[in-house]
């Protein structure tokens, strides 16, 4: 698993000082996240939390009837499993993988203890989640008040931040559950974005060919999470 061999490639460990990381180098494990796999179902016990390097996780809402929505994506800026810390032991949403890649995982007591601890480690866990807890607020506004032209160019844009890539592995399918809208919905919407120039859509891979014009067709939610995560986490690097 020579792709993974680095876990600082996770900005959240790589902001770890000297005496922290010594700490937990050893004990966390490389793990490979396949495209649609299940970290947690809600309701469901966390016994690690995941620090992707190379892989996206999608943080989704499942109704009763099994509809279900994207409420904010994790990346290599951040960690999966913050209910953990937040006041309980399992959560309400479900974790997927969307892009497929690396991480690293650590035990849940492990985490417990870092947190409990105090000091540095538990500041930064809270500014992150505080980063996480706008792009929650934001995706929802998003989804209520804008365009799904504009829907779909804020989820590029926030994917292709945690990717070194201009192309995004996504089936219409998948987008339109992450989306929370039907398929022709989307096909719809990547269409008028493929005609404008801004993307290629073949099947099951997005290729953004003009992010500028992709930024200026977003509404102001992409904007307002990216500097969010940018104040919040000065001591990281940047989404």
């Amino acid at each position: 698993m020579d792709e993974v061999a680095n876990p600082r490639d996770n900005w959240l460990l790589a902001a770890l000082a000297d005496r922290e990381w010594d700490r937990w180098n050893s004990h966390l494990e490389p793990v490979s996240l396949p495209l649609g796999k299940v970290l947690y179902e809600p309701g469901g016990r966390l016994p690690f939390v995941f620090f992707p390097t190379t892989a996206i996780v999608s943080l989704l809402y499942v109704m009763e009837n099994g509809s279900s929505a994207e409420i904010a994506v994790v990346g290599n800026e951040g960690l999966v499993g913050i209910s953990l810390f937040m006041g309980g032991e399992s959560t309400s949403s479900q974790a997927v993988v969307q892009a497929a890649g690396h991480g690293f995982r650590l035990k849940s007591n492990l985490l417990m203890e870092e947190f409990n601890r105090g000091g540095p480690v538990l500041h930064l866990l809270l500014r992150y989640t505080q980063a996480l807890i706008t792009q929650m607020a934001q995706t929802s506004v998003c989804n209520r008040h804008h365009a799904l032209d504009q829907q779909l160019c804020r989820w590029l844009l926030l994917t292709l931040d945690r990717l070194n890539s201009s192309e995004v592995v996504m089936t219409q399918e998948l987008l339109s559950t992450i989306l929370g809208v039907r398929r022709a919905s989307v096909s719809e919407a990547a269409g008028q974005l493929q005609r404008d120039g801004l993307i290629r859509n073949e099947r099951g891979r997005i290729h953004v060919l003009d992010r500028p014009a992709l930024e200026l067709r977003s509404c102001e939610c992409y904007g307002v999470v990216k500097k969010e995560y940018e104040r919040l986490l000065p001591d990281i690097k940047a989404t």
